[in-house]
């Protein structure tokens, strides 16, 4: 970080002094963290780094991005299209016979992004491996279309880091020896690939470009546009000036300054204000909104650390006079509002976007402190009421846009605040970000960007930016010097944390003519517009000479953002109630606390005969109308946890006993589970004697496996997990296994299908089937094991027919007495016959209803009735307590069975009527 301002290079203080000057003051400002919960925090960055980046490499490498719910790589055209966001992605699995073949792979995007952070975090033996990777796997001369934005925010400056920490380690003398510049030699190599997207009259650059055939020509596919952002011109000179810097070759830097002069002469004039999105050709204004967020954020903060790295004073000239501008109309403390740039007293939009957050780490760059501390302040509160940064919030702090996809400019701010200020209020707010992100986005295969933030939902997807940012600025946040591998001070962070020497801007560069109706700045330094500026550097002995003065400045901003919400005054005021709202991802059925929350709610909780548990809301009933608020609330959350969190919905499987006296024609309808042998890709499906486990629960290793071992294993539900109770007979020996509801009267003839969810955790181990019967279809199961001392099932996707089961085999004699049904019945049964479950009856639109299961943290069905819609669902558990629902999927047709039996047998089988099994054709 460099906090420089108002000086031309001459007179520029020395590192030295610079250090001097940002840490000028060591007296704490609050209550100091103890340094072992420093080392604490920092050590877990490292851990979540290492856990992120390992699935990477272990799920994703070489595709270009982590999916870490599904646990593979993301690769463009194999994945359905996220439109721009895609343009980061340079393999296109639609174009190559061989999606995933490493001599084809083209950026490694996470990879090449995470270069500069294993050296940061001293993985100095994981850095030089990943250098040797990037050199032998990345290509860069694939028929491709990427965004020119992100390709060089990311892939460029992600080698030209890289290359940066290459040559530091290798002037140390251990490391990285055998390094010859081949990361800078690529980046040359894409920086070439990059020119041809500046050939326009304007020199600002298409958005997109063909990495093998540039912009002109149908092979191209590109080249049509005619916009562009902003931030999409106007962040390449960092980048471009390196690399020309770093190769002797002027052109990058000629070609983005020309850029950046464009921009510059395009501003409106009168209020010194850039637009959102410019015509590339024209220079006109398509979108004349202004403000710091998305689409303009990293123009701004390339002007000046385009001074700070190159040590022209044009763009500390151009970033001055927008800054005055910014904080004359743009900046309302502490909210940052976009304006119109020829109205800009005129609001352009009641919201923020996420991005903006990077602003207070800009003020500090600059030194003005006072504003920085007030925007993150506010940022911080929104993102403690709802655990991240929403895309977008409103001006009362409420969500706009829900997903998080775990941007990184928070925490960039906070670090720079706390390095110009020591204020250890900033690491207990880095403390914030890193347990959100251990407790709401950490998955067993990464960390997952949030759908939603209300929800806790999660999207597939973790961006390569997470592990290039996050975990620089966090684990900068916790570190002490001594534990950096090299002194930061030295270095400039990119917008994408990059780091850059500072060295660079004594690197000689030929002379770069001025772009016609160029601005040319005075060489007299009088000239220059410093009027903002009242001092060189931060330095918190005189800024805040009293401790508490930073307090003074956040408390206001606290009470504000608190206030603007009436529910959390209103709830702190309440007995019992001074807390935050139960979340439906928290819920568990089985706790007092939650179910006494419920009650204050209004919502109520209705034991089923089969073993389910109903929530039903009515809100007169509710303690006061903000907790049936926060009632009203937690069943939508539940329904949209249920309908975002689902896995895909499995068709019901069947559990027919093949054994004498039945021969297949006893078939029992079984919910599947989520893990395990998927029956649907078997042709045979698993057959097998069964066995009652022993303990029945499954929940401890088996007393009986050498009874149960090749056998098929009897299991009650409930007491732990389906997945620990697959585990303990597949450890005995078990081929398959099929748990039996405890909840006596349980029938599929009236409860939706069951299908069972796993643990939370991988279940990649468990290889064998698992079904569930309820406790009716199960209790035929078991009553016909006490009476056959042998009794054999088939586990399989459907029912088989006699042929299927014997082919090959000489049919029981049984079996050849006739082709119709043994006891006059037809194998066939109408629609009138099945009797399929009714519909639930709709519920009074003032209500909202769930029914869901209490035991193994799953849930059966779970009832949305609204005005819109009166689906039921079909629910499954999560780990935490949450429910993952999906539209039920229709049982296949079930009729009436009655099969010919022996003497003692049919009195005793005649008493269980309505036993409903799929049909089978008889033939």
């Amino acid at each position: 970080m460099r906090v420089v301002r108002g000086l031309s290079p001459p007179t520029m203080p020395s590192l030295t002094q610079l250090l001097l000057l940002l840490l000028g003051t060591t007296c704490p400002l609050g209550l100091a963290m103890p340094s072992e919960e420093r080392h604490r925090l920092r050590n877990q960055v490292v851990e979540m780094f290492d856990h992120a980046y390992q699935n990477y490499m272990d799920h994703a490498y070489p595709a270009d991005e982590l999916m870490p719910l599904t646990c593979r790589g993301r690769v463009r055209g194999l994945e359905p299209s996220r439109g721009d966001v895609d343009d980061a992605l340079g393999k296109d699995g639609q174009r190559s016979e061989f999606p995933l073949c490493v001599d084809q792979v083209f950026f490694s995007l996470t990879l090449i992004d995470s270069l500069d952070t294993l050296a940061l975090l001293n993985k100095t033996a994981e850095f030089e491996a990943a250098v040797r990777r990037v050199l032998k796997d990345v290509r860069l001369d694939n028929d491709i279309v990427v965004s020119v934005f992100e390709t060089n925010i990311r892939v460029l400056g992600g080698l030209l880091g890289g290359h940066s920490m290459a040559v530091l380690l290798r002037e140390k003398g251990r490391h990285m020896l055998w390094y010859q510049d081949e990361l800078l030699h690529m980046a040359k190599d894409l920086g070439l690939r990059l020119l041809p997207a500046f050939n326009t009259s304007s020199g600002l650059p298409y958005p997109r470009v063909n990495l093998r055939y540039g912009v002109r020509g149908p092979e191209t596919r590109t080249g049509t546009e005619t916009d562009t952002c902003t931030a999409c011109a106007g962040t390449i000179i960092l980048e471009f000036a390196a690399l020309s810097r770093f190769t002797g070759d002027p052109v990058f830097e000629e070609h983005a300054r020309r850029a950046l002069d464009f921009l510059w002469e395009k501003r409106q004039r009168n209020s010194n204000l850039v637009g959102t999105t410019i015509n590339i050709h024209s220079g006109e204004w398509v979108r004349r909104d202004s403000g710091v967020g998305a689409g303009i954020d990293s123009y701004y903060e390339y002007l000046l650390k385009a001074y700070i790295l190159l040590g022209d004073d044009l763009f500390l000239h151009r970033f001055n006079i927008h800054y005055a501008s910014i904080m004359k109309y743009i900046s309302q403390p502490p909210l940052l509002l976009d304006v119109h740039i020829h109205k800009p007293l005129l609001p352009a939009r009641t919201w923020m976007d996420s991005l903006l957050a990077f602003f207070p780490g800009l003020q500090v760059l600059k030194g003005d402190i006072r504003p920085a501390i007030e925007t993150h302040e506010m940022l911080y509160q929104v993102t403690k009421r709802h655990n991240f940064l929403p895309e977008a919030f409103t001006t009362d702090f409420r969500v706009h846009w829900a997903q998080h996809p775990l941007r990184p400019e928070f925490a960039e701010s906070t670090y720079f605040l706390y390095k110009a200020t020591r204020d250890p209020y900033y690491l207990e707010a880095g403390r914030t970000v890193l347990e959100n992100l251990n407790r709401f986005a950490r998955v067993p295969c990464g960390f997952a960007a949030m759908k939603d933030v209300r929800t806790g939902s999660h999207e597939d997807r973790m961006d390569s930016f997470f592990l290039a940012e996050m975990f620089k600025y966090l684990y900068l946040l916790f570190a002490d010097e001594e534990d950096l591998p090299f002194d930061v001070e030295d270095y400039i962070f990119t917008t994408e944390a990059h780091l850059l020497p500072l060295s660079l801007s004594t690197t000689p560069r030929s002379q770069v003519p001025p772009a016609v109706n160029a601005t040319v700045l005075p060489h007299s330094r009088e000239e220059l517009d410093d009027s903002n500026f009242d001092w060189t550097c931060p330095n918190t002995r005189l800024m805040f000479p009293d401790p508490s003065f930073p307090r003074t400045l956040r408390e206001p901003i606290r009470s504000a953002v608190d206030k603007s919400c009436h529910m959390a005054a209103s709830r702190s005021s309440e007995p019992g109630i001074g807390r935050a709202p139960l979340r439906a991802r928290d819920f568990m059925a089985s706790n007092a606390e939650h179910l006494e929350l419920l009650r204050r709610m209004g919502v109520s909780l209705i034991h089923l005969k089969d073993g389910r548990v109903q929530l039903v809301q009515h809100a007169t009933q509710a303690v006061s109308p903000v907790a049936a608020e926060d009632g009203m609330r937690f069943m939508q959350e539940m329904m949209e946890l249920s309908s975002q969190q689902q896995k895909e919905q499995l068709p019901p499987r069947a559990v027919q006993i093949v054994s004498h006296p039945f021969f297949g024609r006893v078939v029992l309808t079984a919910g599947p589970a989520q893990f395990g042998t998927d029956l649907s890709k078997s042709s045979t499906g698993v057959q097998g004697f069964v066995a009652v486990a022993e303990p029945y629960s499954g929940c401890a290793e088996l007393g009986n496996a050498a009874l149960v071992a090749g056998r098929i294993a009897l299991l009650q539900r409930g007491q732990c997990m389906f997945a620990e109770k697959a585990r303990h007979i597949q450890k005995a020996g078990a081929i398959g296994g099929i748990v039996i509801d405890d909840n006596e009267g349980s029938s599929s003839d009236t409860a939706p299908l069951f299908q069972m969810a796993g643990d939370g955790r991988s279940t990649d181990d468990v290889t064998l089937p698992l079904l569930f019967l309820f406790h009716k279809e199960g209790n035929i199961l078991l009553e016909t094991l006490k009476e056959y001392s042998e009794v054999e099932v088939l586990l399989s996707d459907k029912a088989r027919d006699r042929a299927a089961l014997y082919k090959g085999k000489a049919l029981p004699s049984y079996l050849q007495e006739s082709s119709g049904d043994p006891d006059g019945q037809e194998g066939d049964c109408t629609a009138e016959e099945q009797d399929l479950p009714a519909p639930s009856p709709s519920i009074p639109v003032d209500q909202s209803q769930a029914t869901i299961r209490e035991d193994d943290k799953a849930a059966v069905v779970f009832h949305a009735h609204t005005p819109e819609s009166q689906t039921p669902f079909d629910c499954f558990g999560l780990p935490a307590g949450g429910l993952s629902c999906g539209p039920q999927r229709e049982i296949p047709p079930v009729c009436p069975l009655e099969t010919r039996r022996t003497a003692e047998r049919k009195t005793q089988l005649n008493r269980r009527s309505k036993v409903r099994v799929p049909c089978l054709s008889e033939g």
